[in-house]
């Protein structure tokens, strides 16, 4: 490319950025609709290539994902609801645990004999807090009915996401063929390429992680419930959510539930047991999750995954998190492309011709 392509180039993309950074509080249900059409394609296009047509597969498809999505709904935030009012309730019991108990043990450690910590007022002010409120339910329809305008968009987004769905599922070919019409001929051959594996490492990180995150959750929860911890879908959940950084999900599970079931049962027993379900999850992982599903292909480092996350909610909010990763993926197509020049040009080697 000439110079003038390249500056063309850079404030296009610079252009996009801020386009997005403006947007960013109405973007929200569209990228959940382009998530959900990205992974629902694949189907659509296999019941294609089957006895279906397009309108019928995609019927099919977006049917099952909002009927799949409504059921986890309806089963999750119950059980959700309920161990966040345990959780409160057993609040100062716990924080009156760590006072008598964990701090003093601390101090004997580190050799501390003044070291105190006032947790009354901490207690009060979950106590006050959580009494104004009502629970978990009243919080959200509180916020939902203090603001006419709130609900409107709350209500209009709720919409919006599967209808936006049901048309980028049904022209997502179309889309990706009109695309790539728009492409330079010149650059038709170099744009596919990048585009072919951005898309693969977008799906292996997408599909895979999101099944990885899933099974996980499902192995925490059901595993710290055989323990008999009253917090095992929140803490799983927890785990299972922030398993997208090597590691992150295991020692952030791990620590939660092993206070957790100190606090609850008082028996160092109980966290052996916890050790173990942690220690089978991370093993599951590691051997059969992540090899099966993700595989090796994305090539992003702990550090960056976080650098990557961080930045995104900074930078852009709530829709910045959800783009973090996918960016970062792709990205690292791009620059994996870059290195490659680099060290085939005579800026690294003279003797390359």
């Amino acid at each position: 490319m000439t110079d003038s392509q390249k500056w063309l180039w850079f404030a296009g993309i610079a252009a996009t950025g801020w386009l997005v950074y403006l947007l960013a509080p109405i973007l929200s249900p569209f990228m959940v609709a382009v998530l959900l059409a990205y992974l629902g394609d694949p189907v659509v296009d296999r019941l294609e290539r089957g006895r279906f047509s397009r309108n019928w597969a995609v019927i099919v498809v977006f049917t099952l994902i909002f009927l799949l999505l409504v059921l986890v709904l309806l089963l999750l935030i119950p059980q959700i609801e309920k161990q966040l009012v345990y959780l409160i309730q057993k609040l100062p019991g716990y924080i009156d645990a760590i006072q008598q108990k964990v701090i003093p043990w601390v101090a004997n450690r580190l050799g501390i004999a003044d070291f105190q910590v006032d947790t009354g007022a901490l207690k009060q002010w979950f106590a006050q807090h959580w009494q104004q409120a009502g629970g978990v339910a009243q919080i959200v329809l509180g916020s939902i009915s203090s603001s006419g305008l709130a609900f409107m968009g709350w209500l209009g987004s709720l919409v919006l996401v599967p209808v936006v769905t049901f048309y980028l599922l049904r022209d997502w070919d179309v889309m990706v063929a009109r695309i790539r019409g728009m492409v330079p001929r010149s650059m038709e051959k170099d744009v596919t390429k990048l585009a072919s594996e951005s898309d693969e490492v977008l799906g292996a990180f997408i599909r895979g992680q999101l099944l990885v995150m899933l099974a996980l959750t499902i192995i925490y929860s059901v595993g710290l419930s055989l323990v008999g911890l009253k917090l095992a879908l929140l803490i799983g959940l927890l785990a299972g959510l922030v398993s997208f950084v090597p590691y992150l999900g295991f020692i952030i599970g791990i620590l939660a539930a092993g206070i957790a079931i100190l606090l609850q049962t008082q028996q160092v027993l109980d966290l052996v047991y916890v050790l173990i379900v942690f220690g089978i999850g991370q093993i599951l992982e590691s051997v059969v999750l992540t090899p099966t599903l993700v595989g090796d292909r994305i090539g992003l480092h702990p550090v960056a995954v976080i650098f990557a996350v961080m930045a995104g909610g900074q930078l852009f909010g709530f829709i910045g998190i959800l783009l973090a990763l996918p960016v970062a993926a792709v990205l690292a197509v791009f620059l994996r492309h870059i290195h490659e020049g680099y060290v085939n040009s005579q800026v690294y080697d003279k003797s390359n011709r």
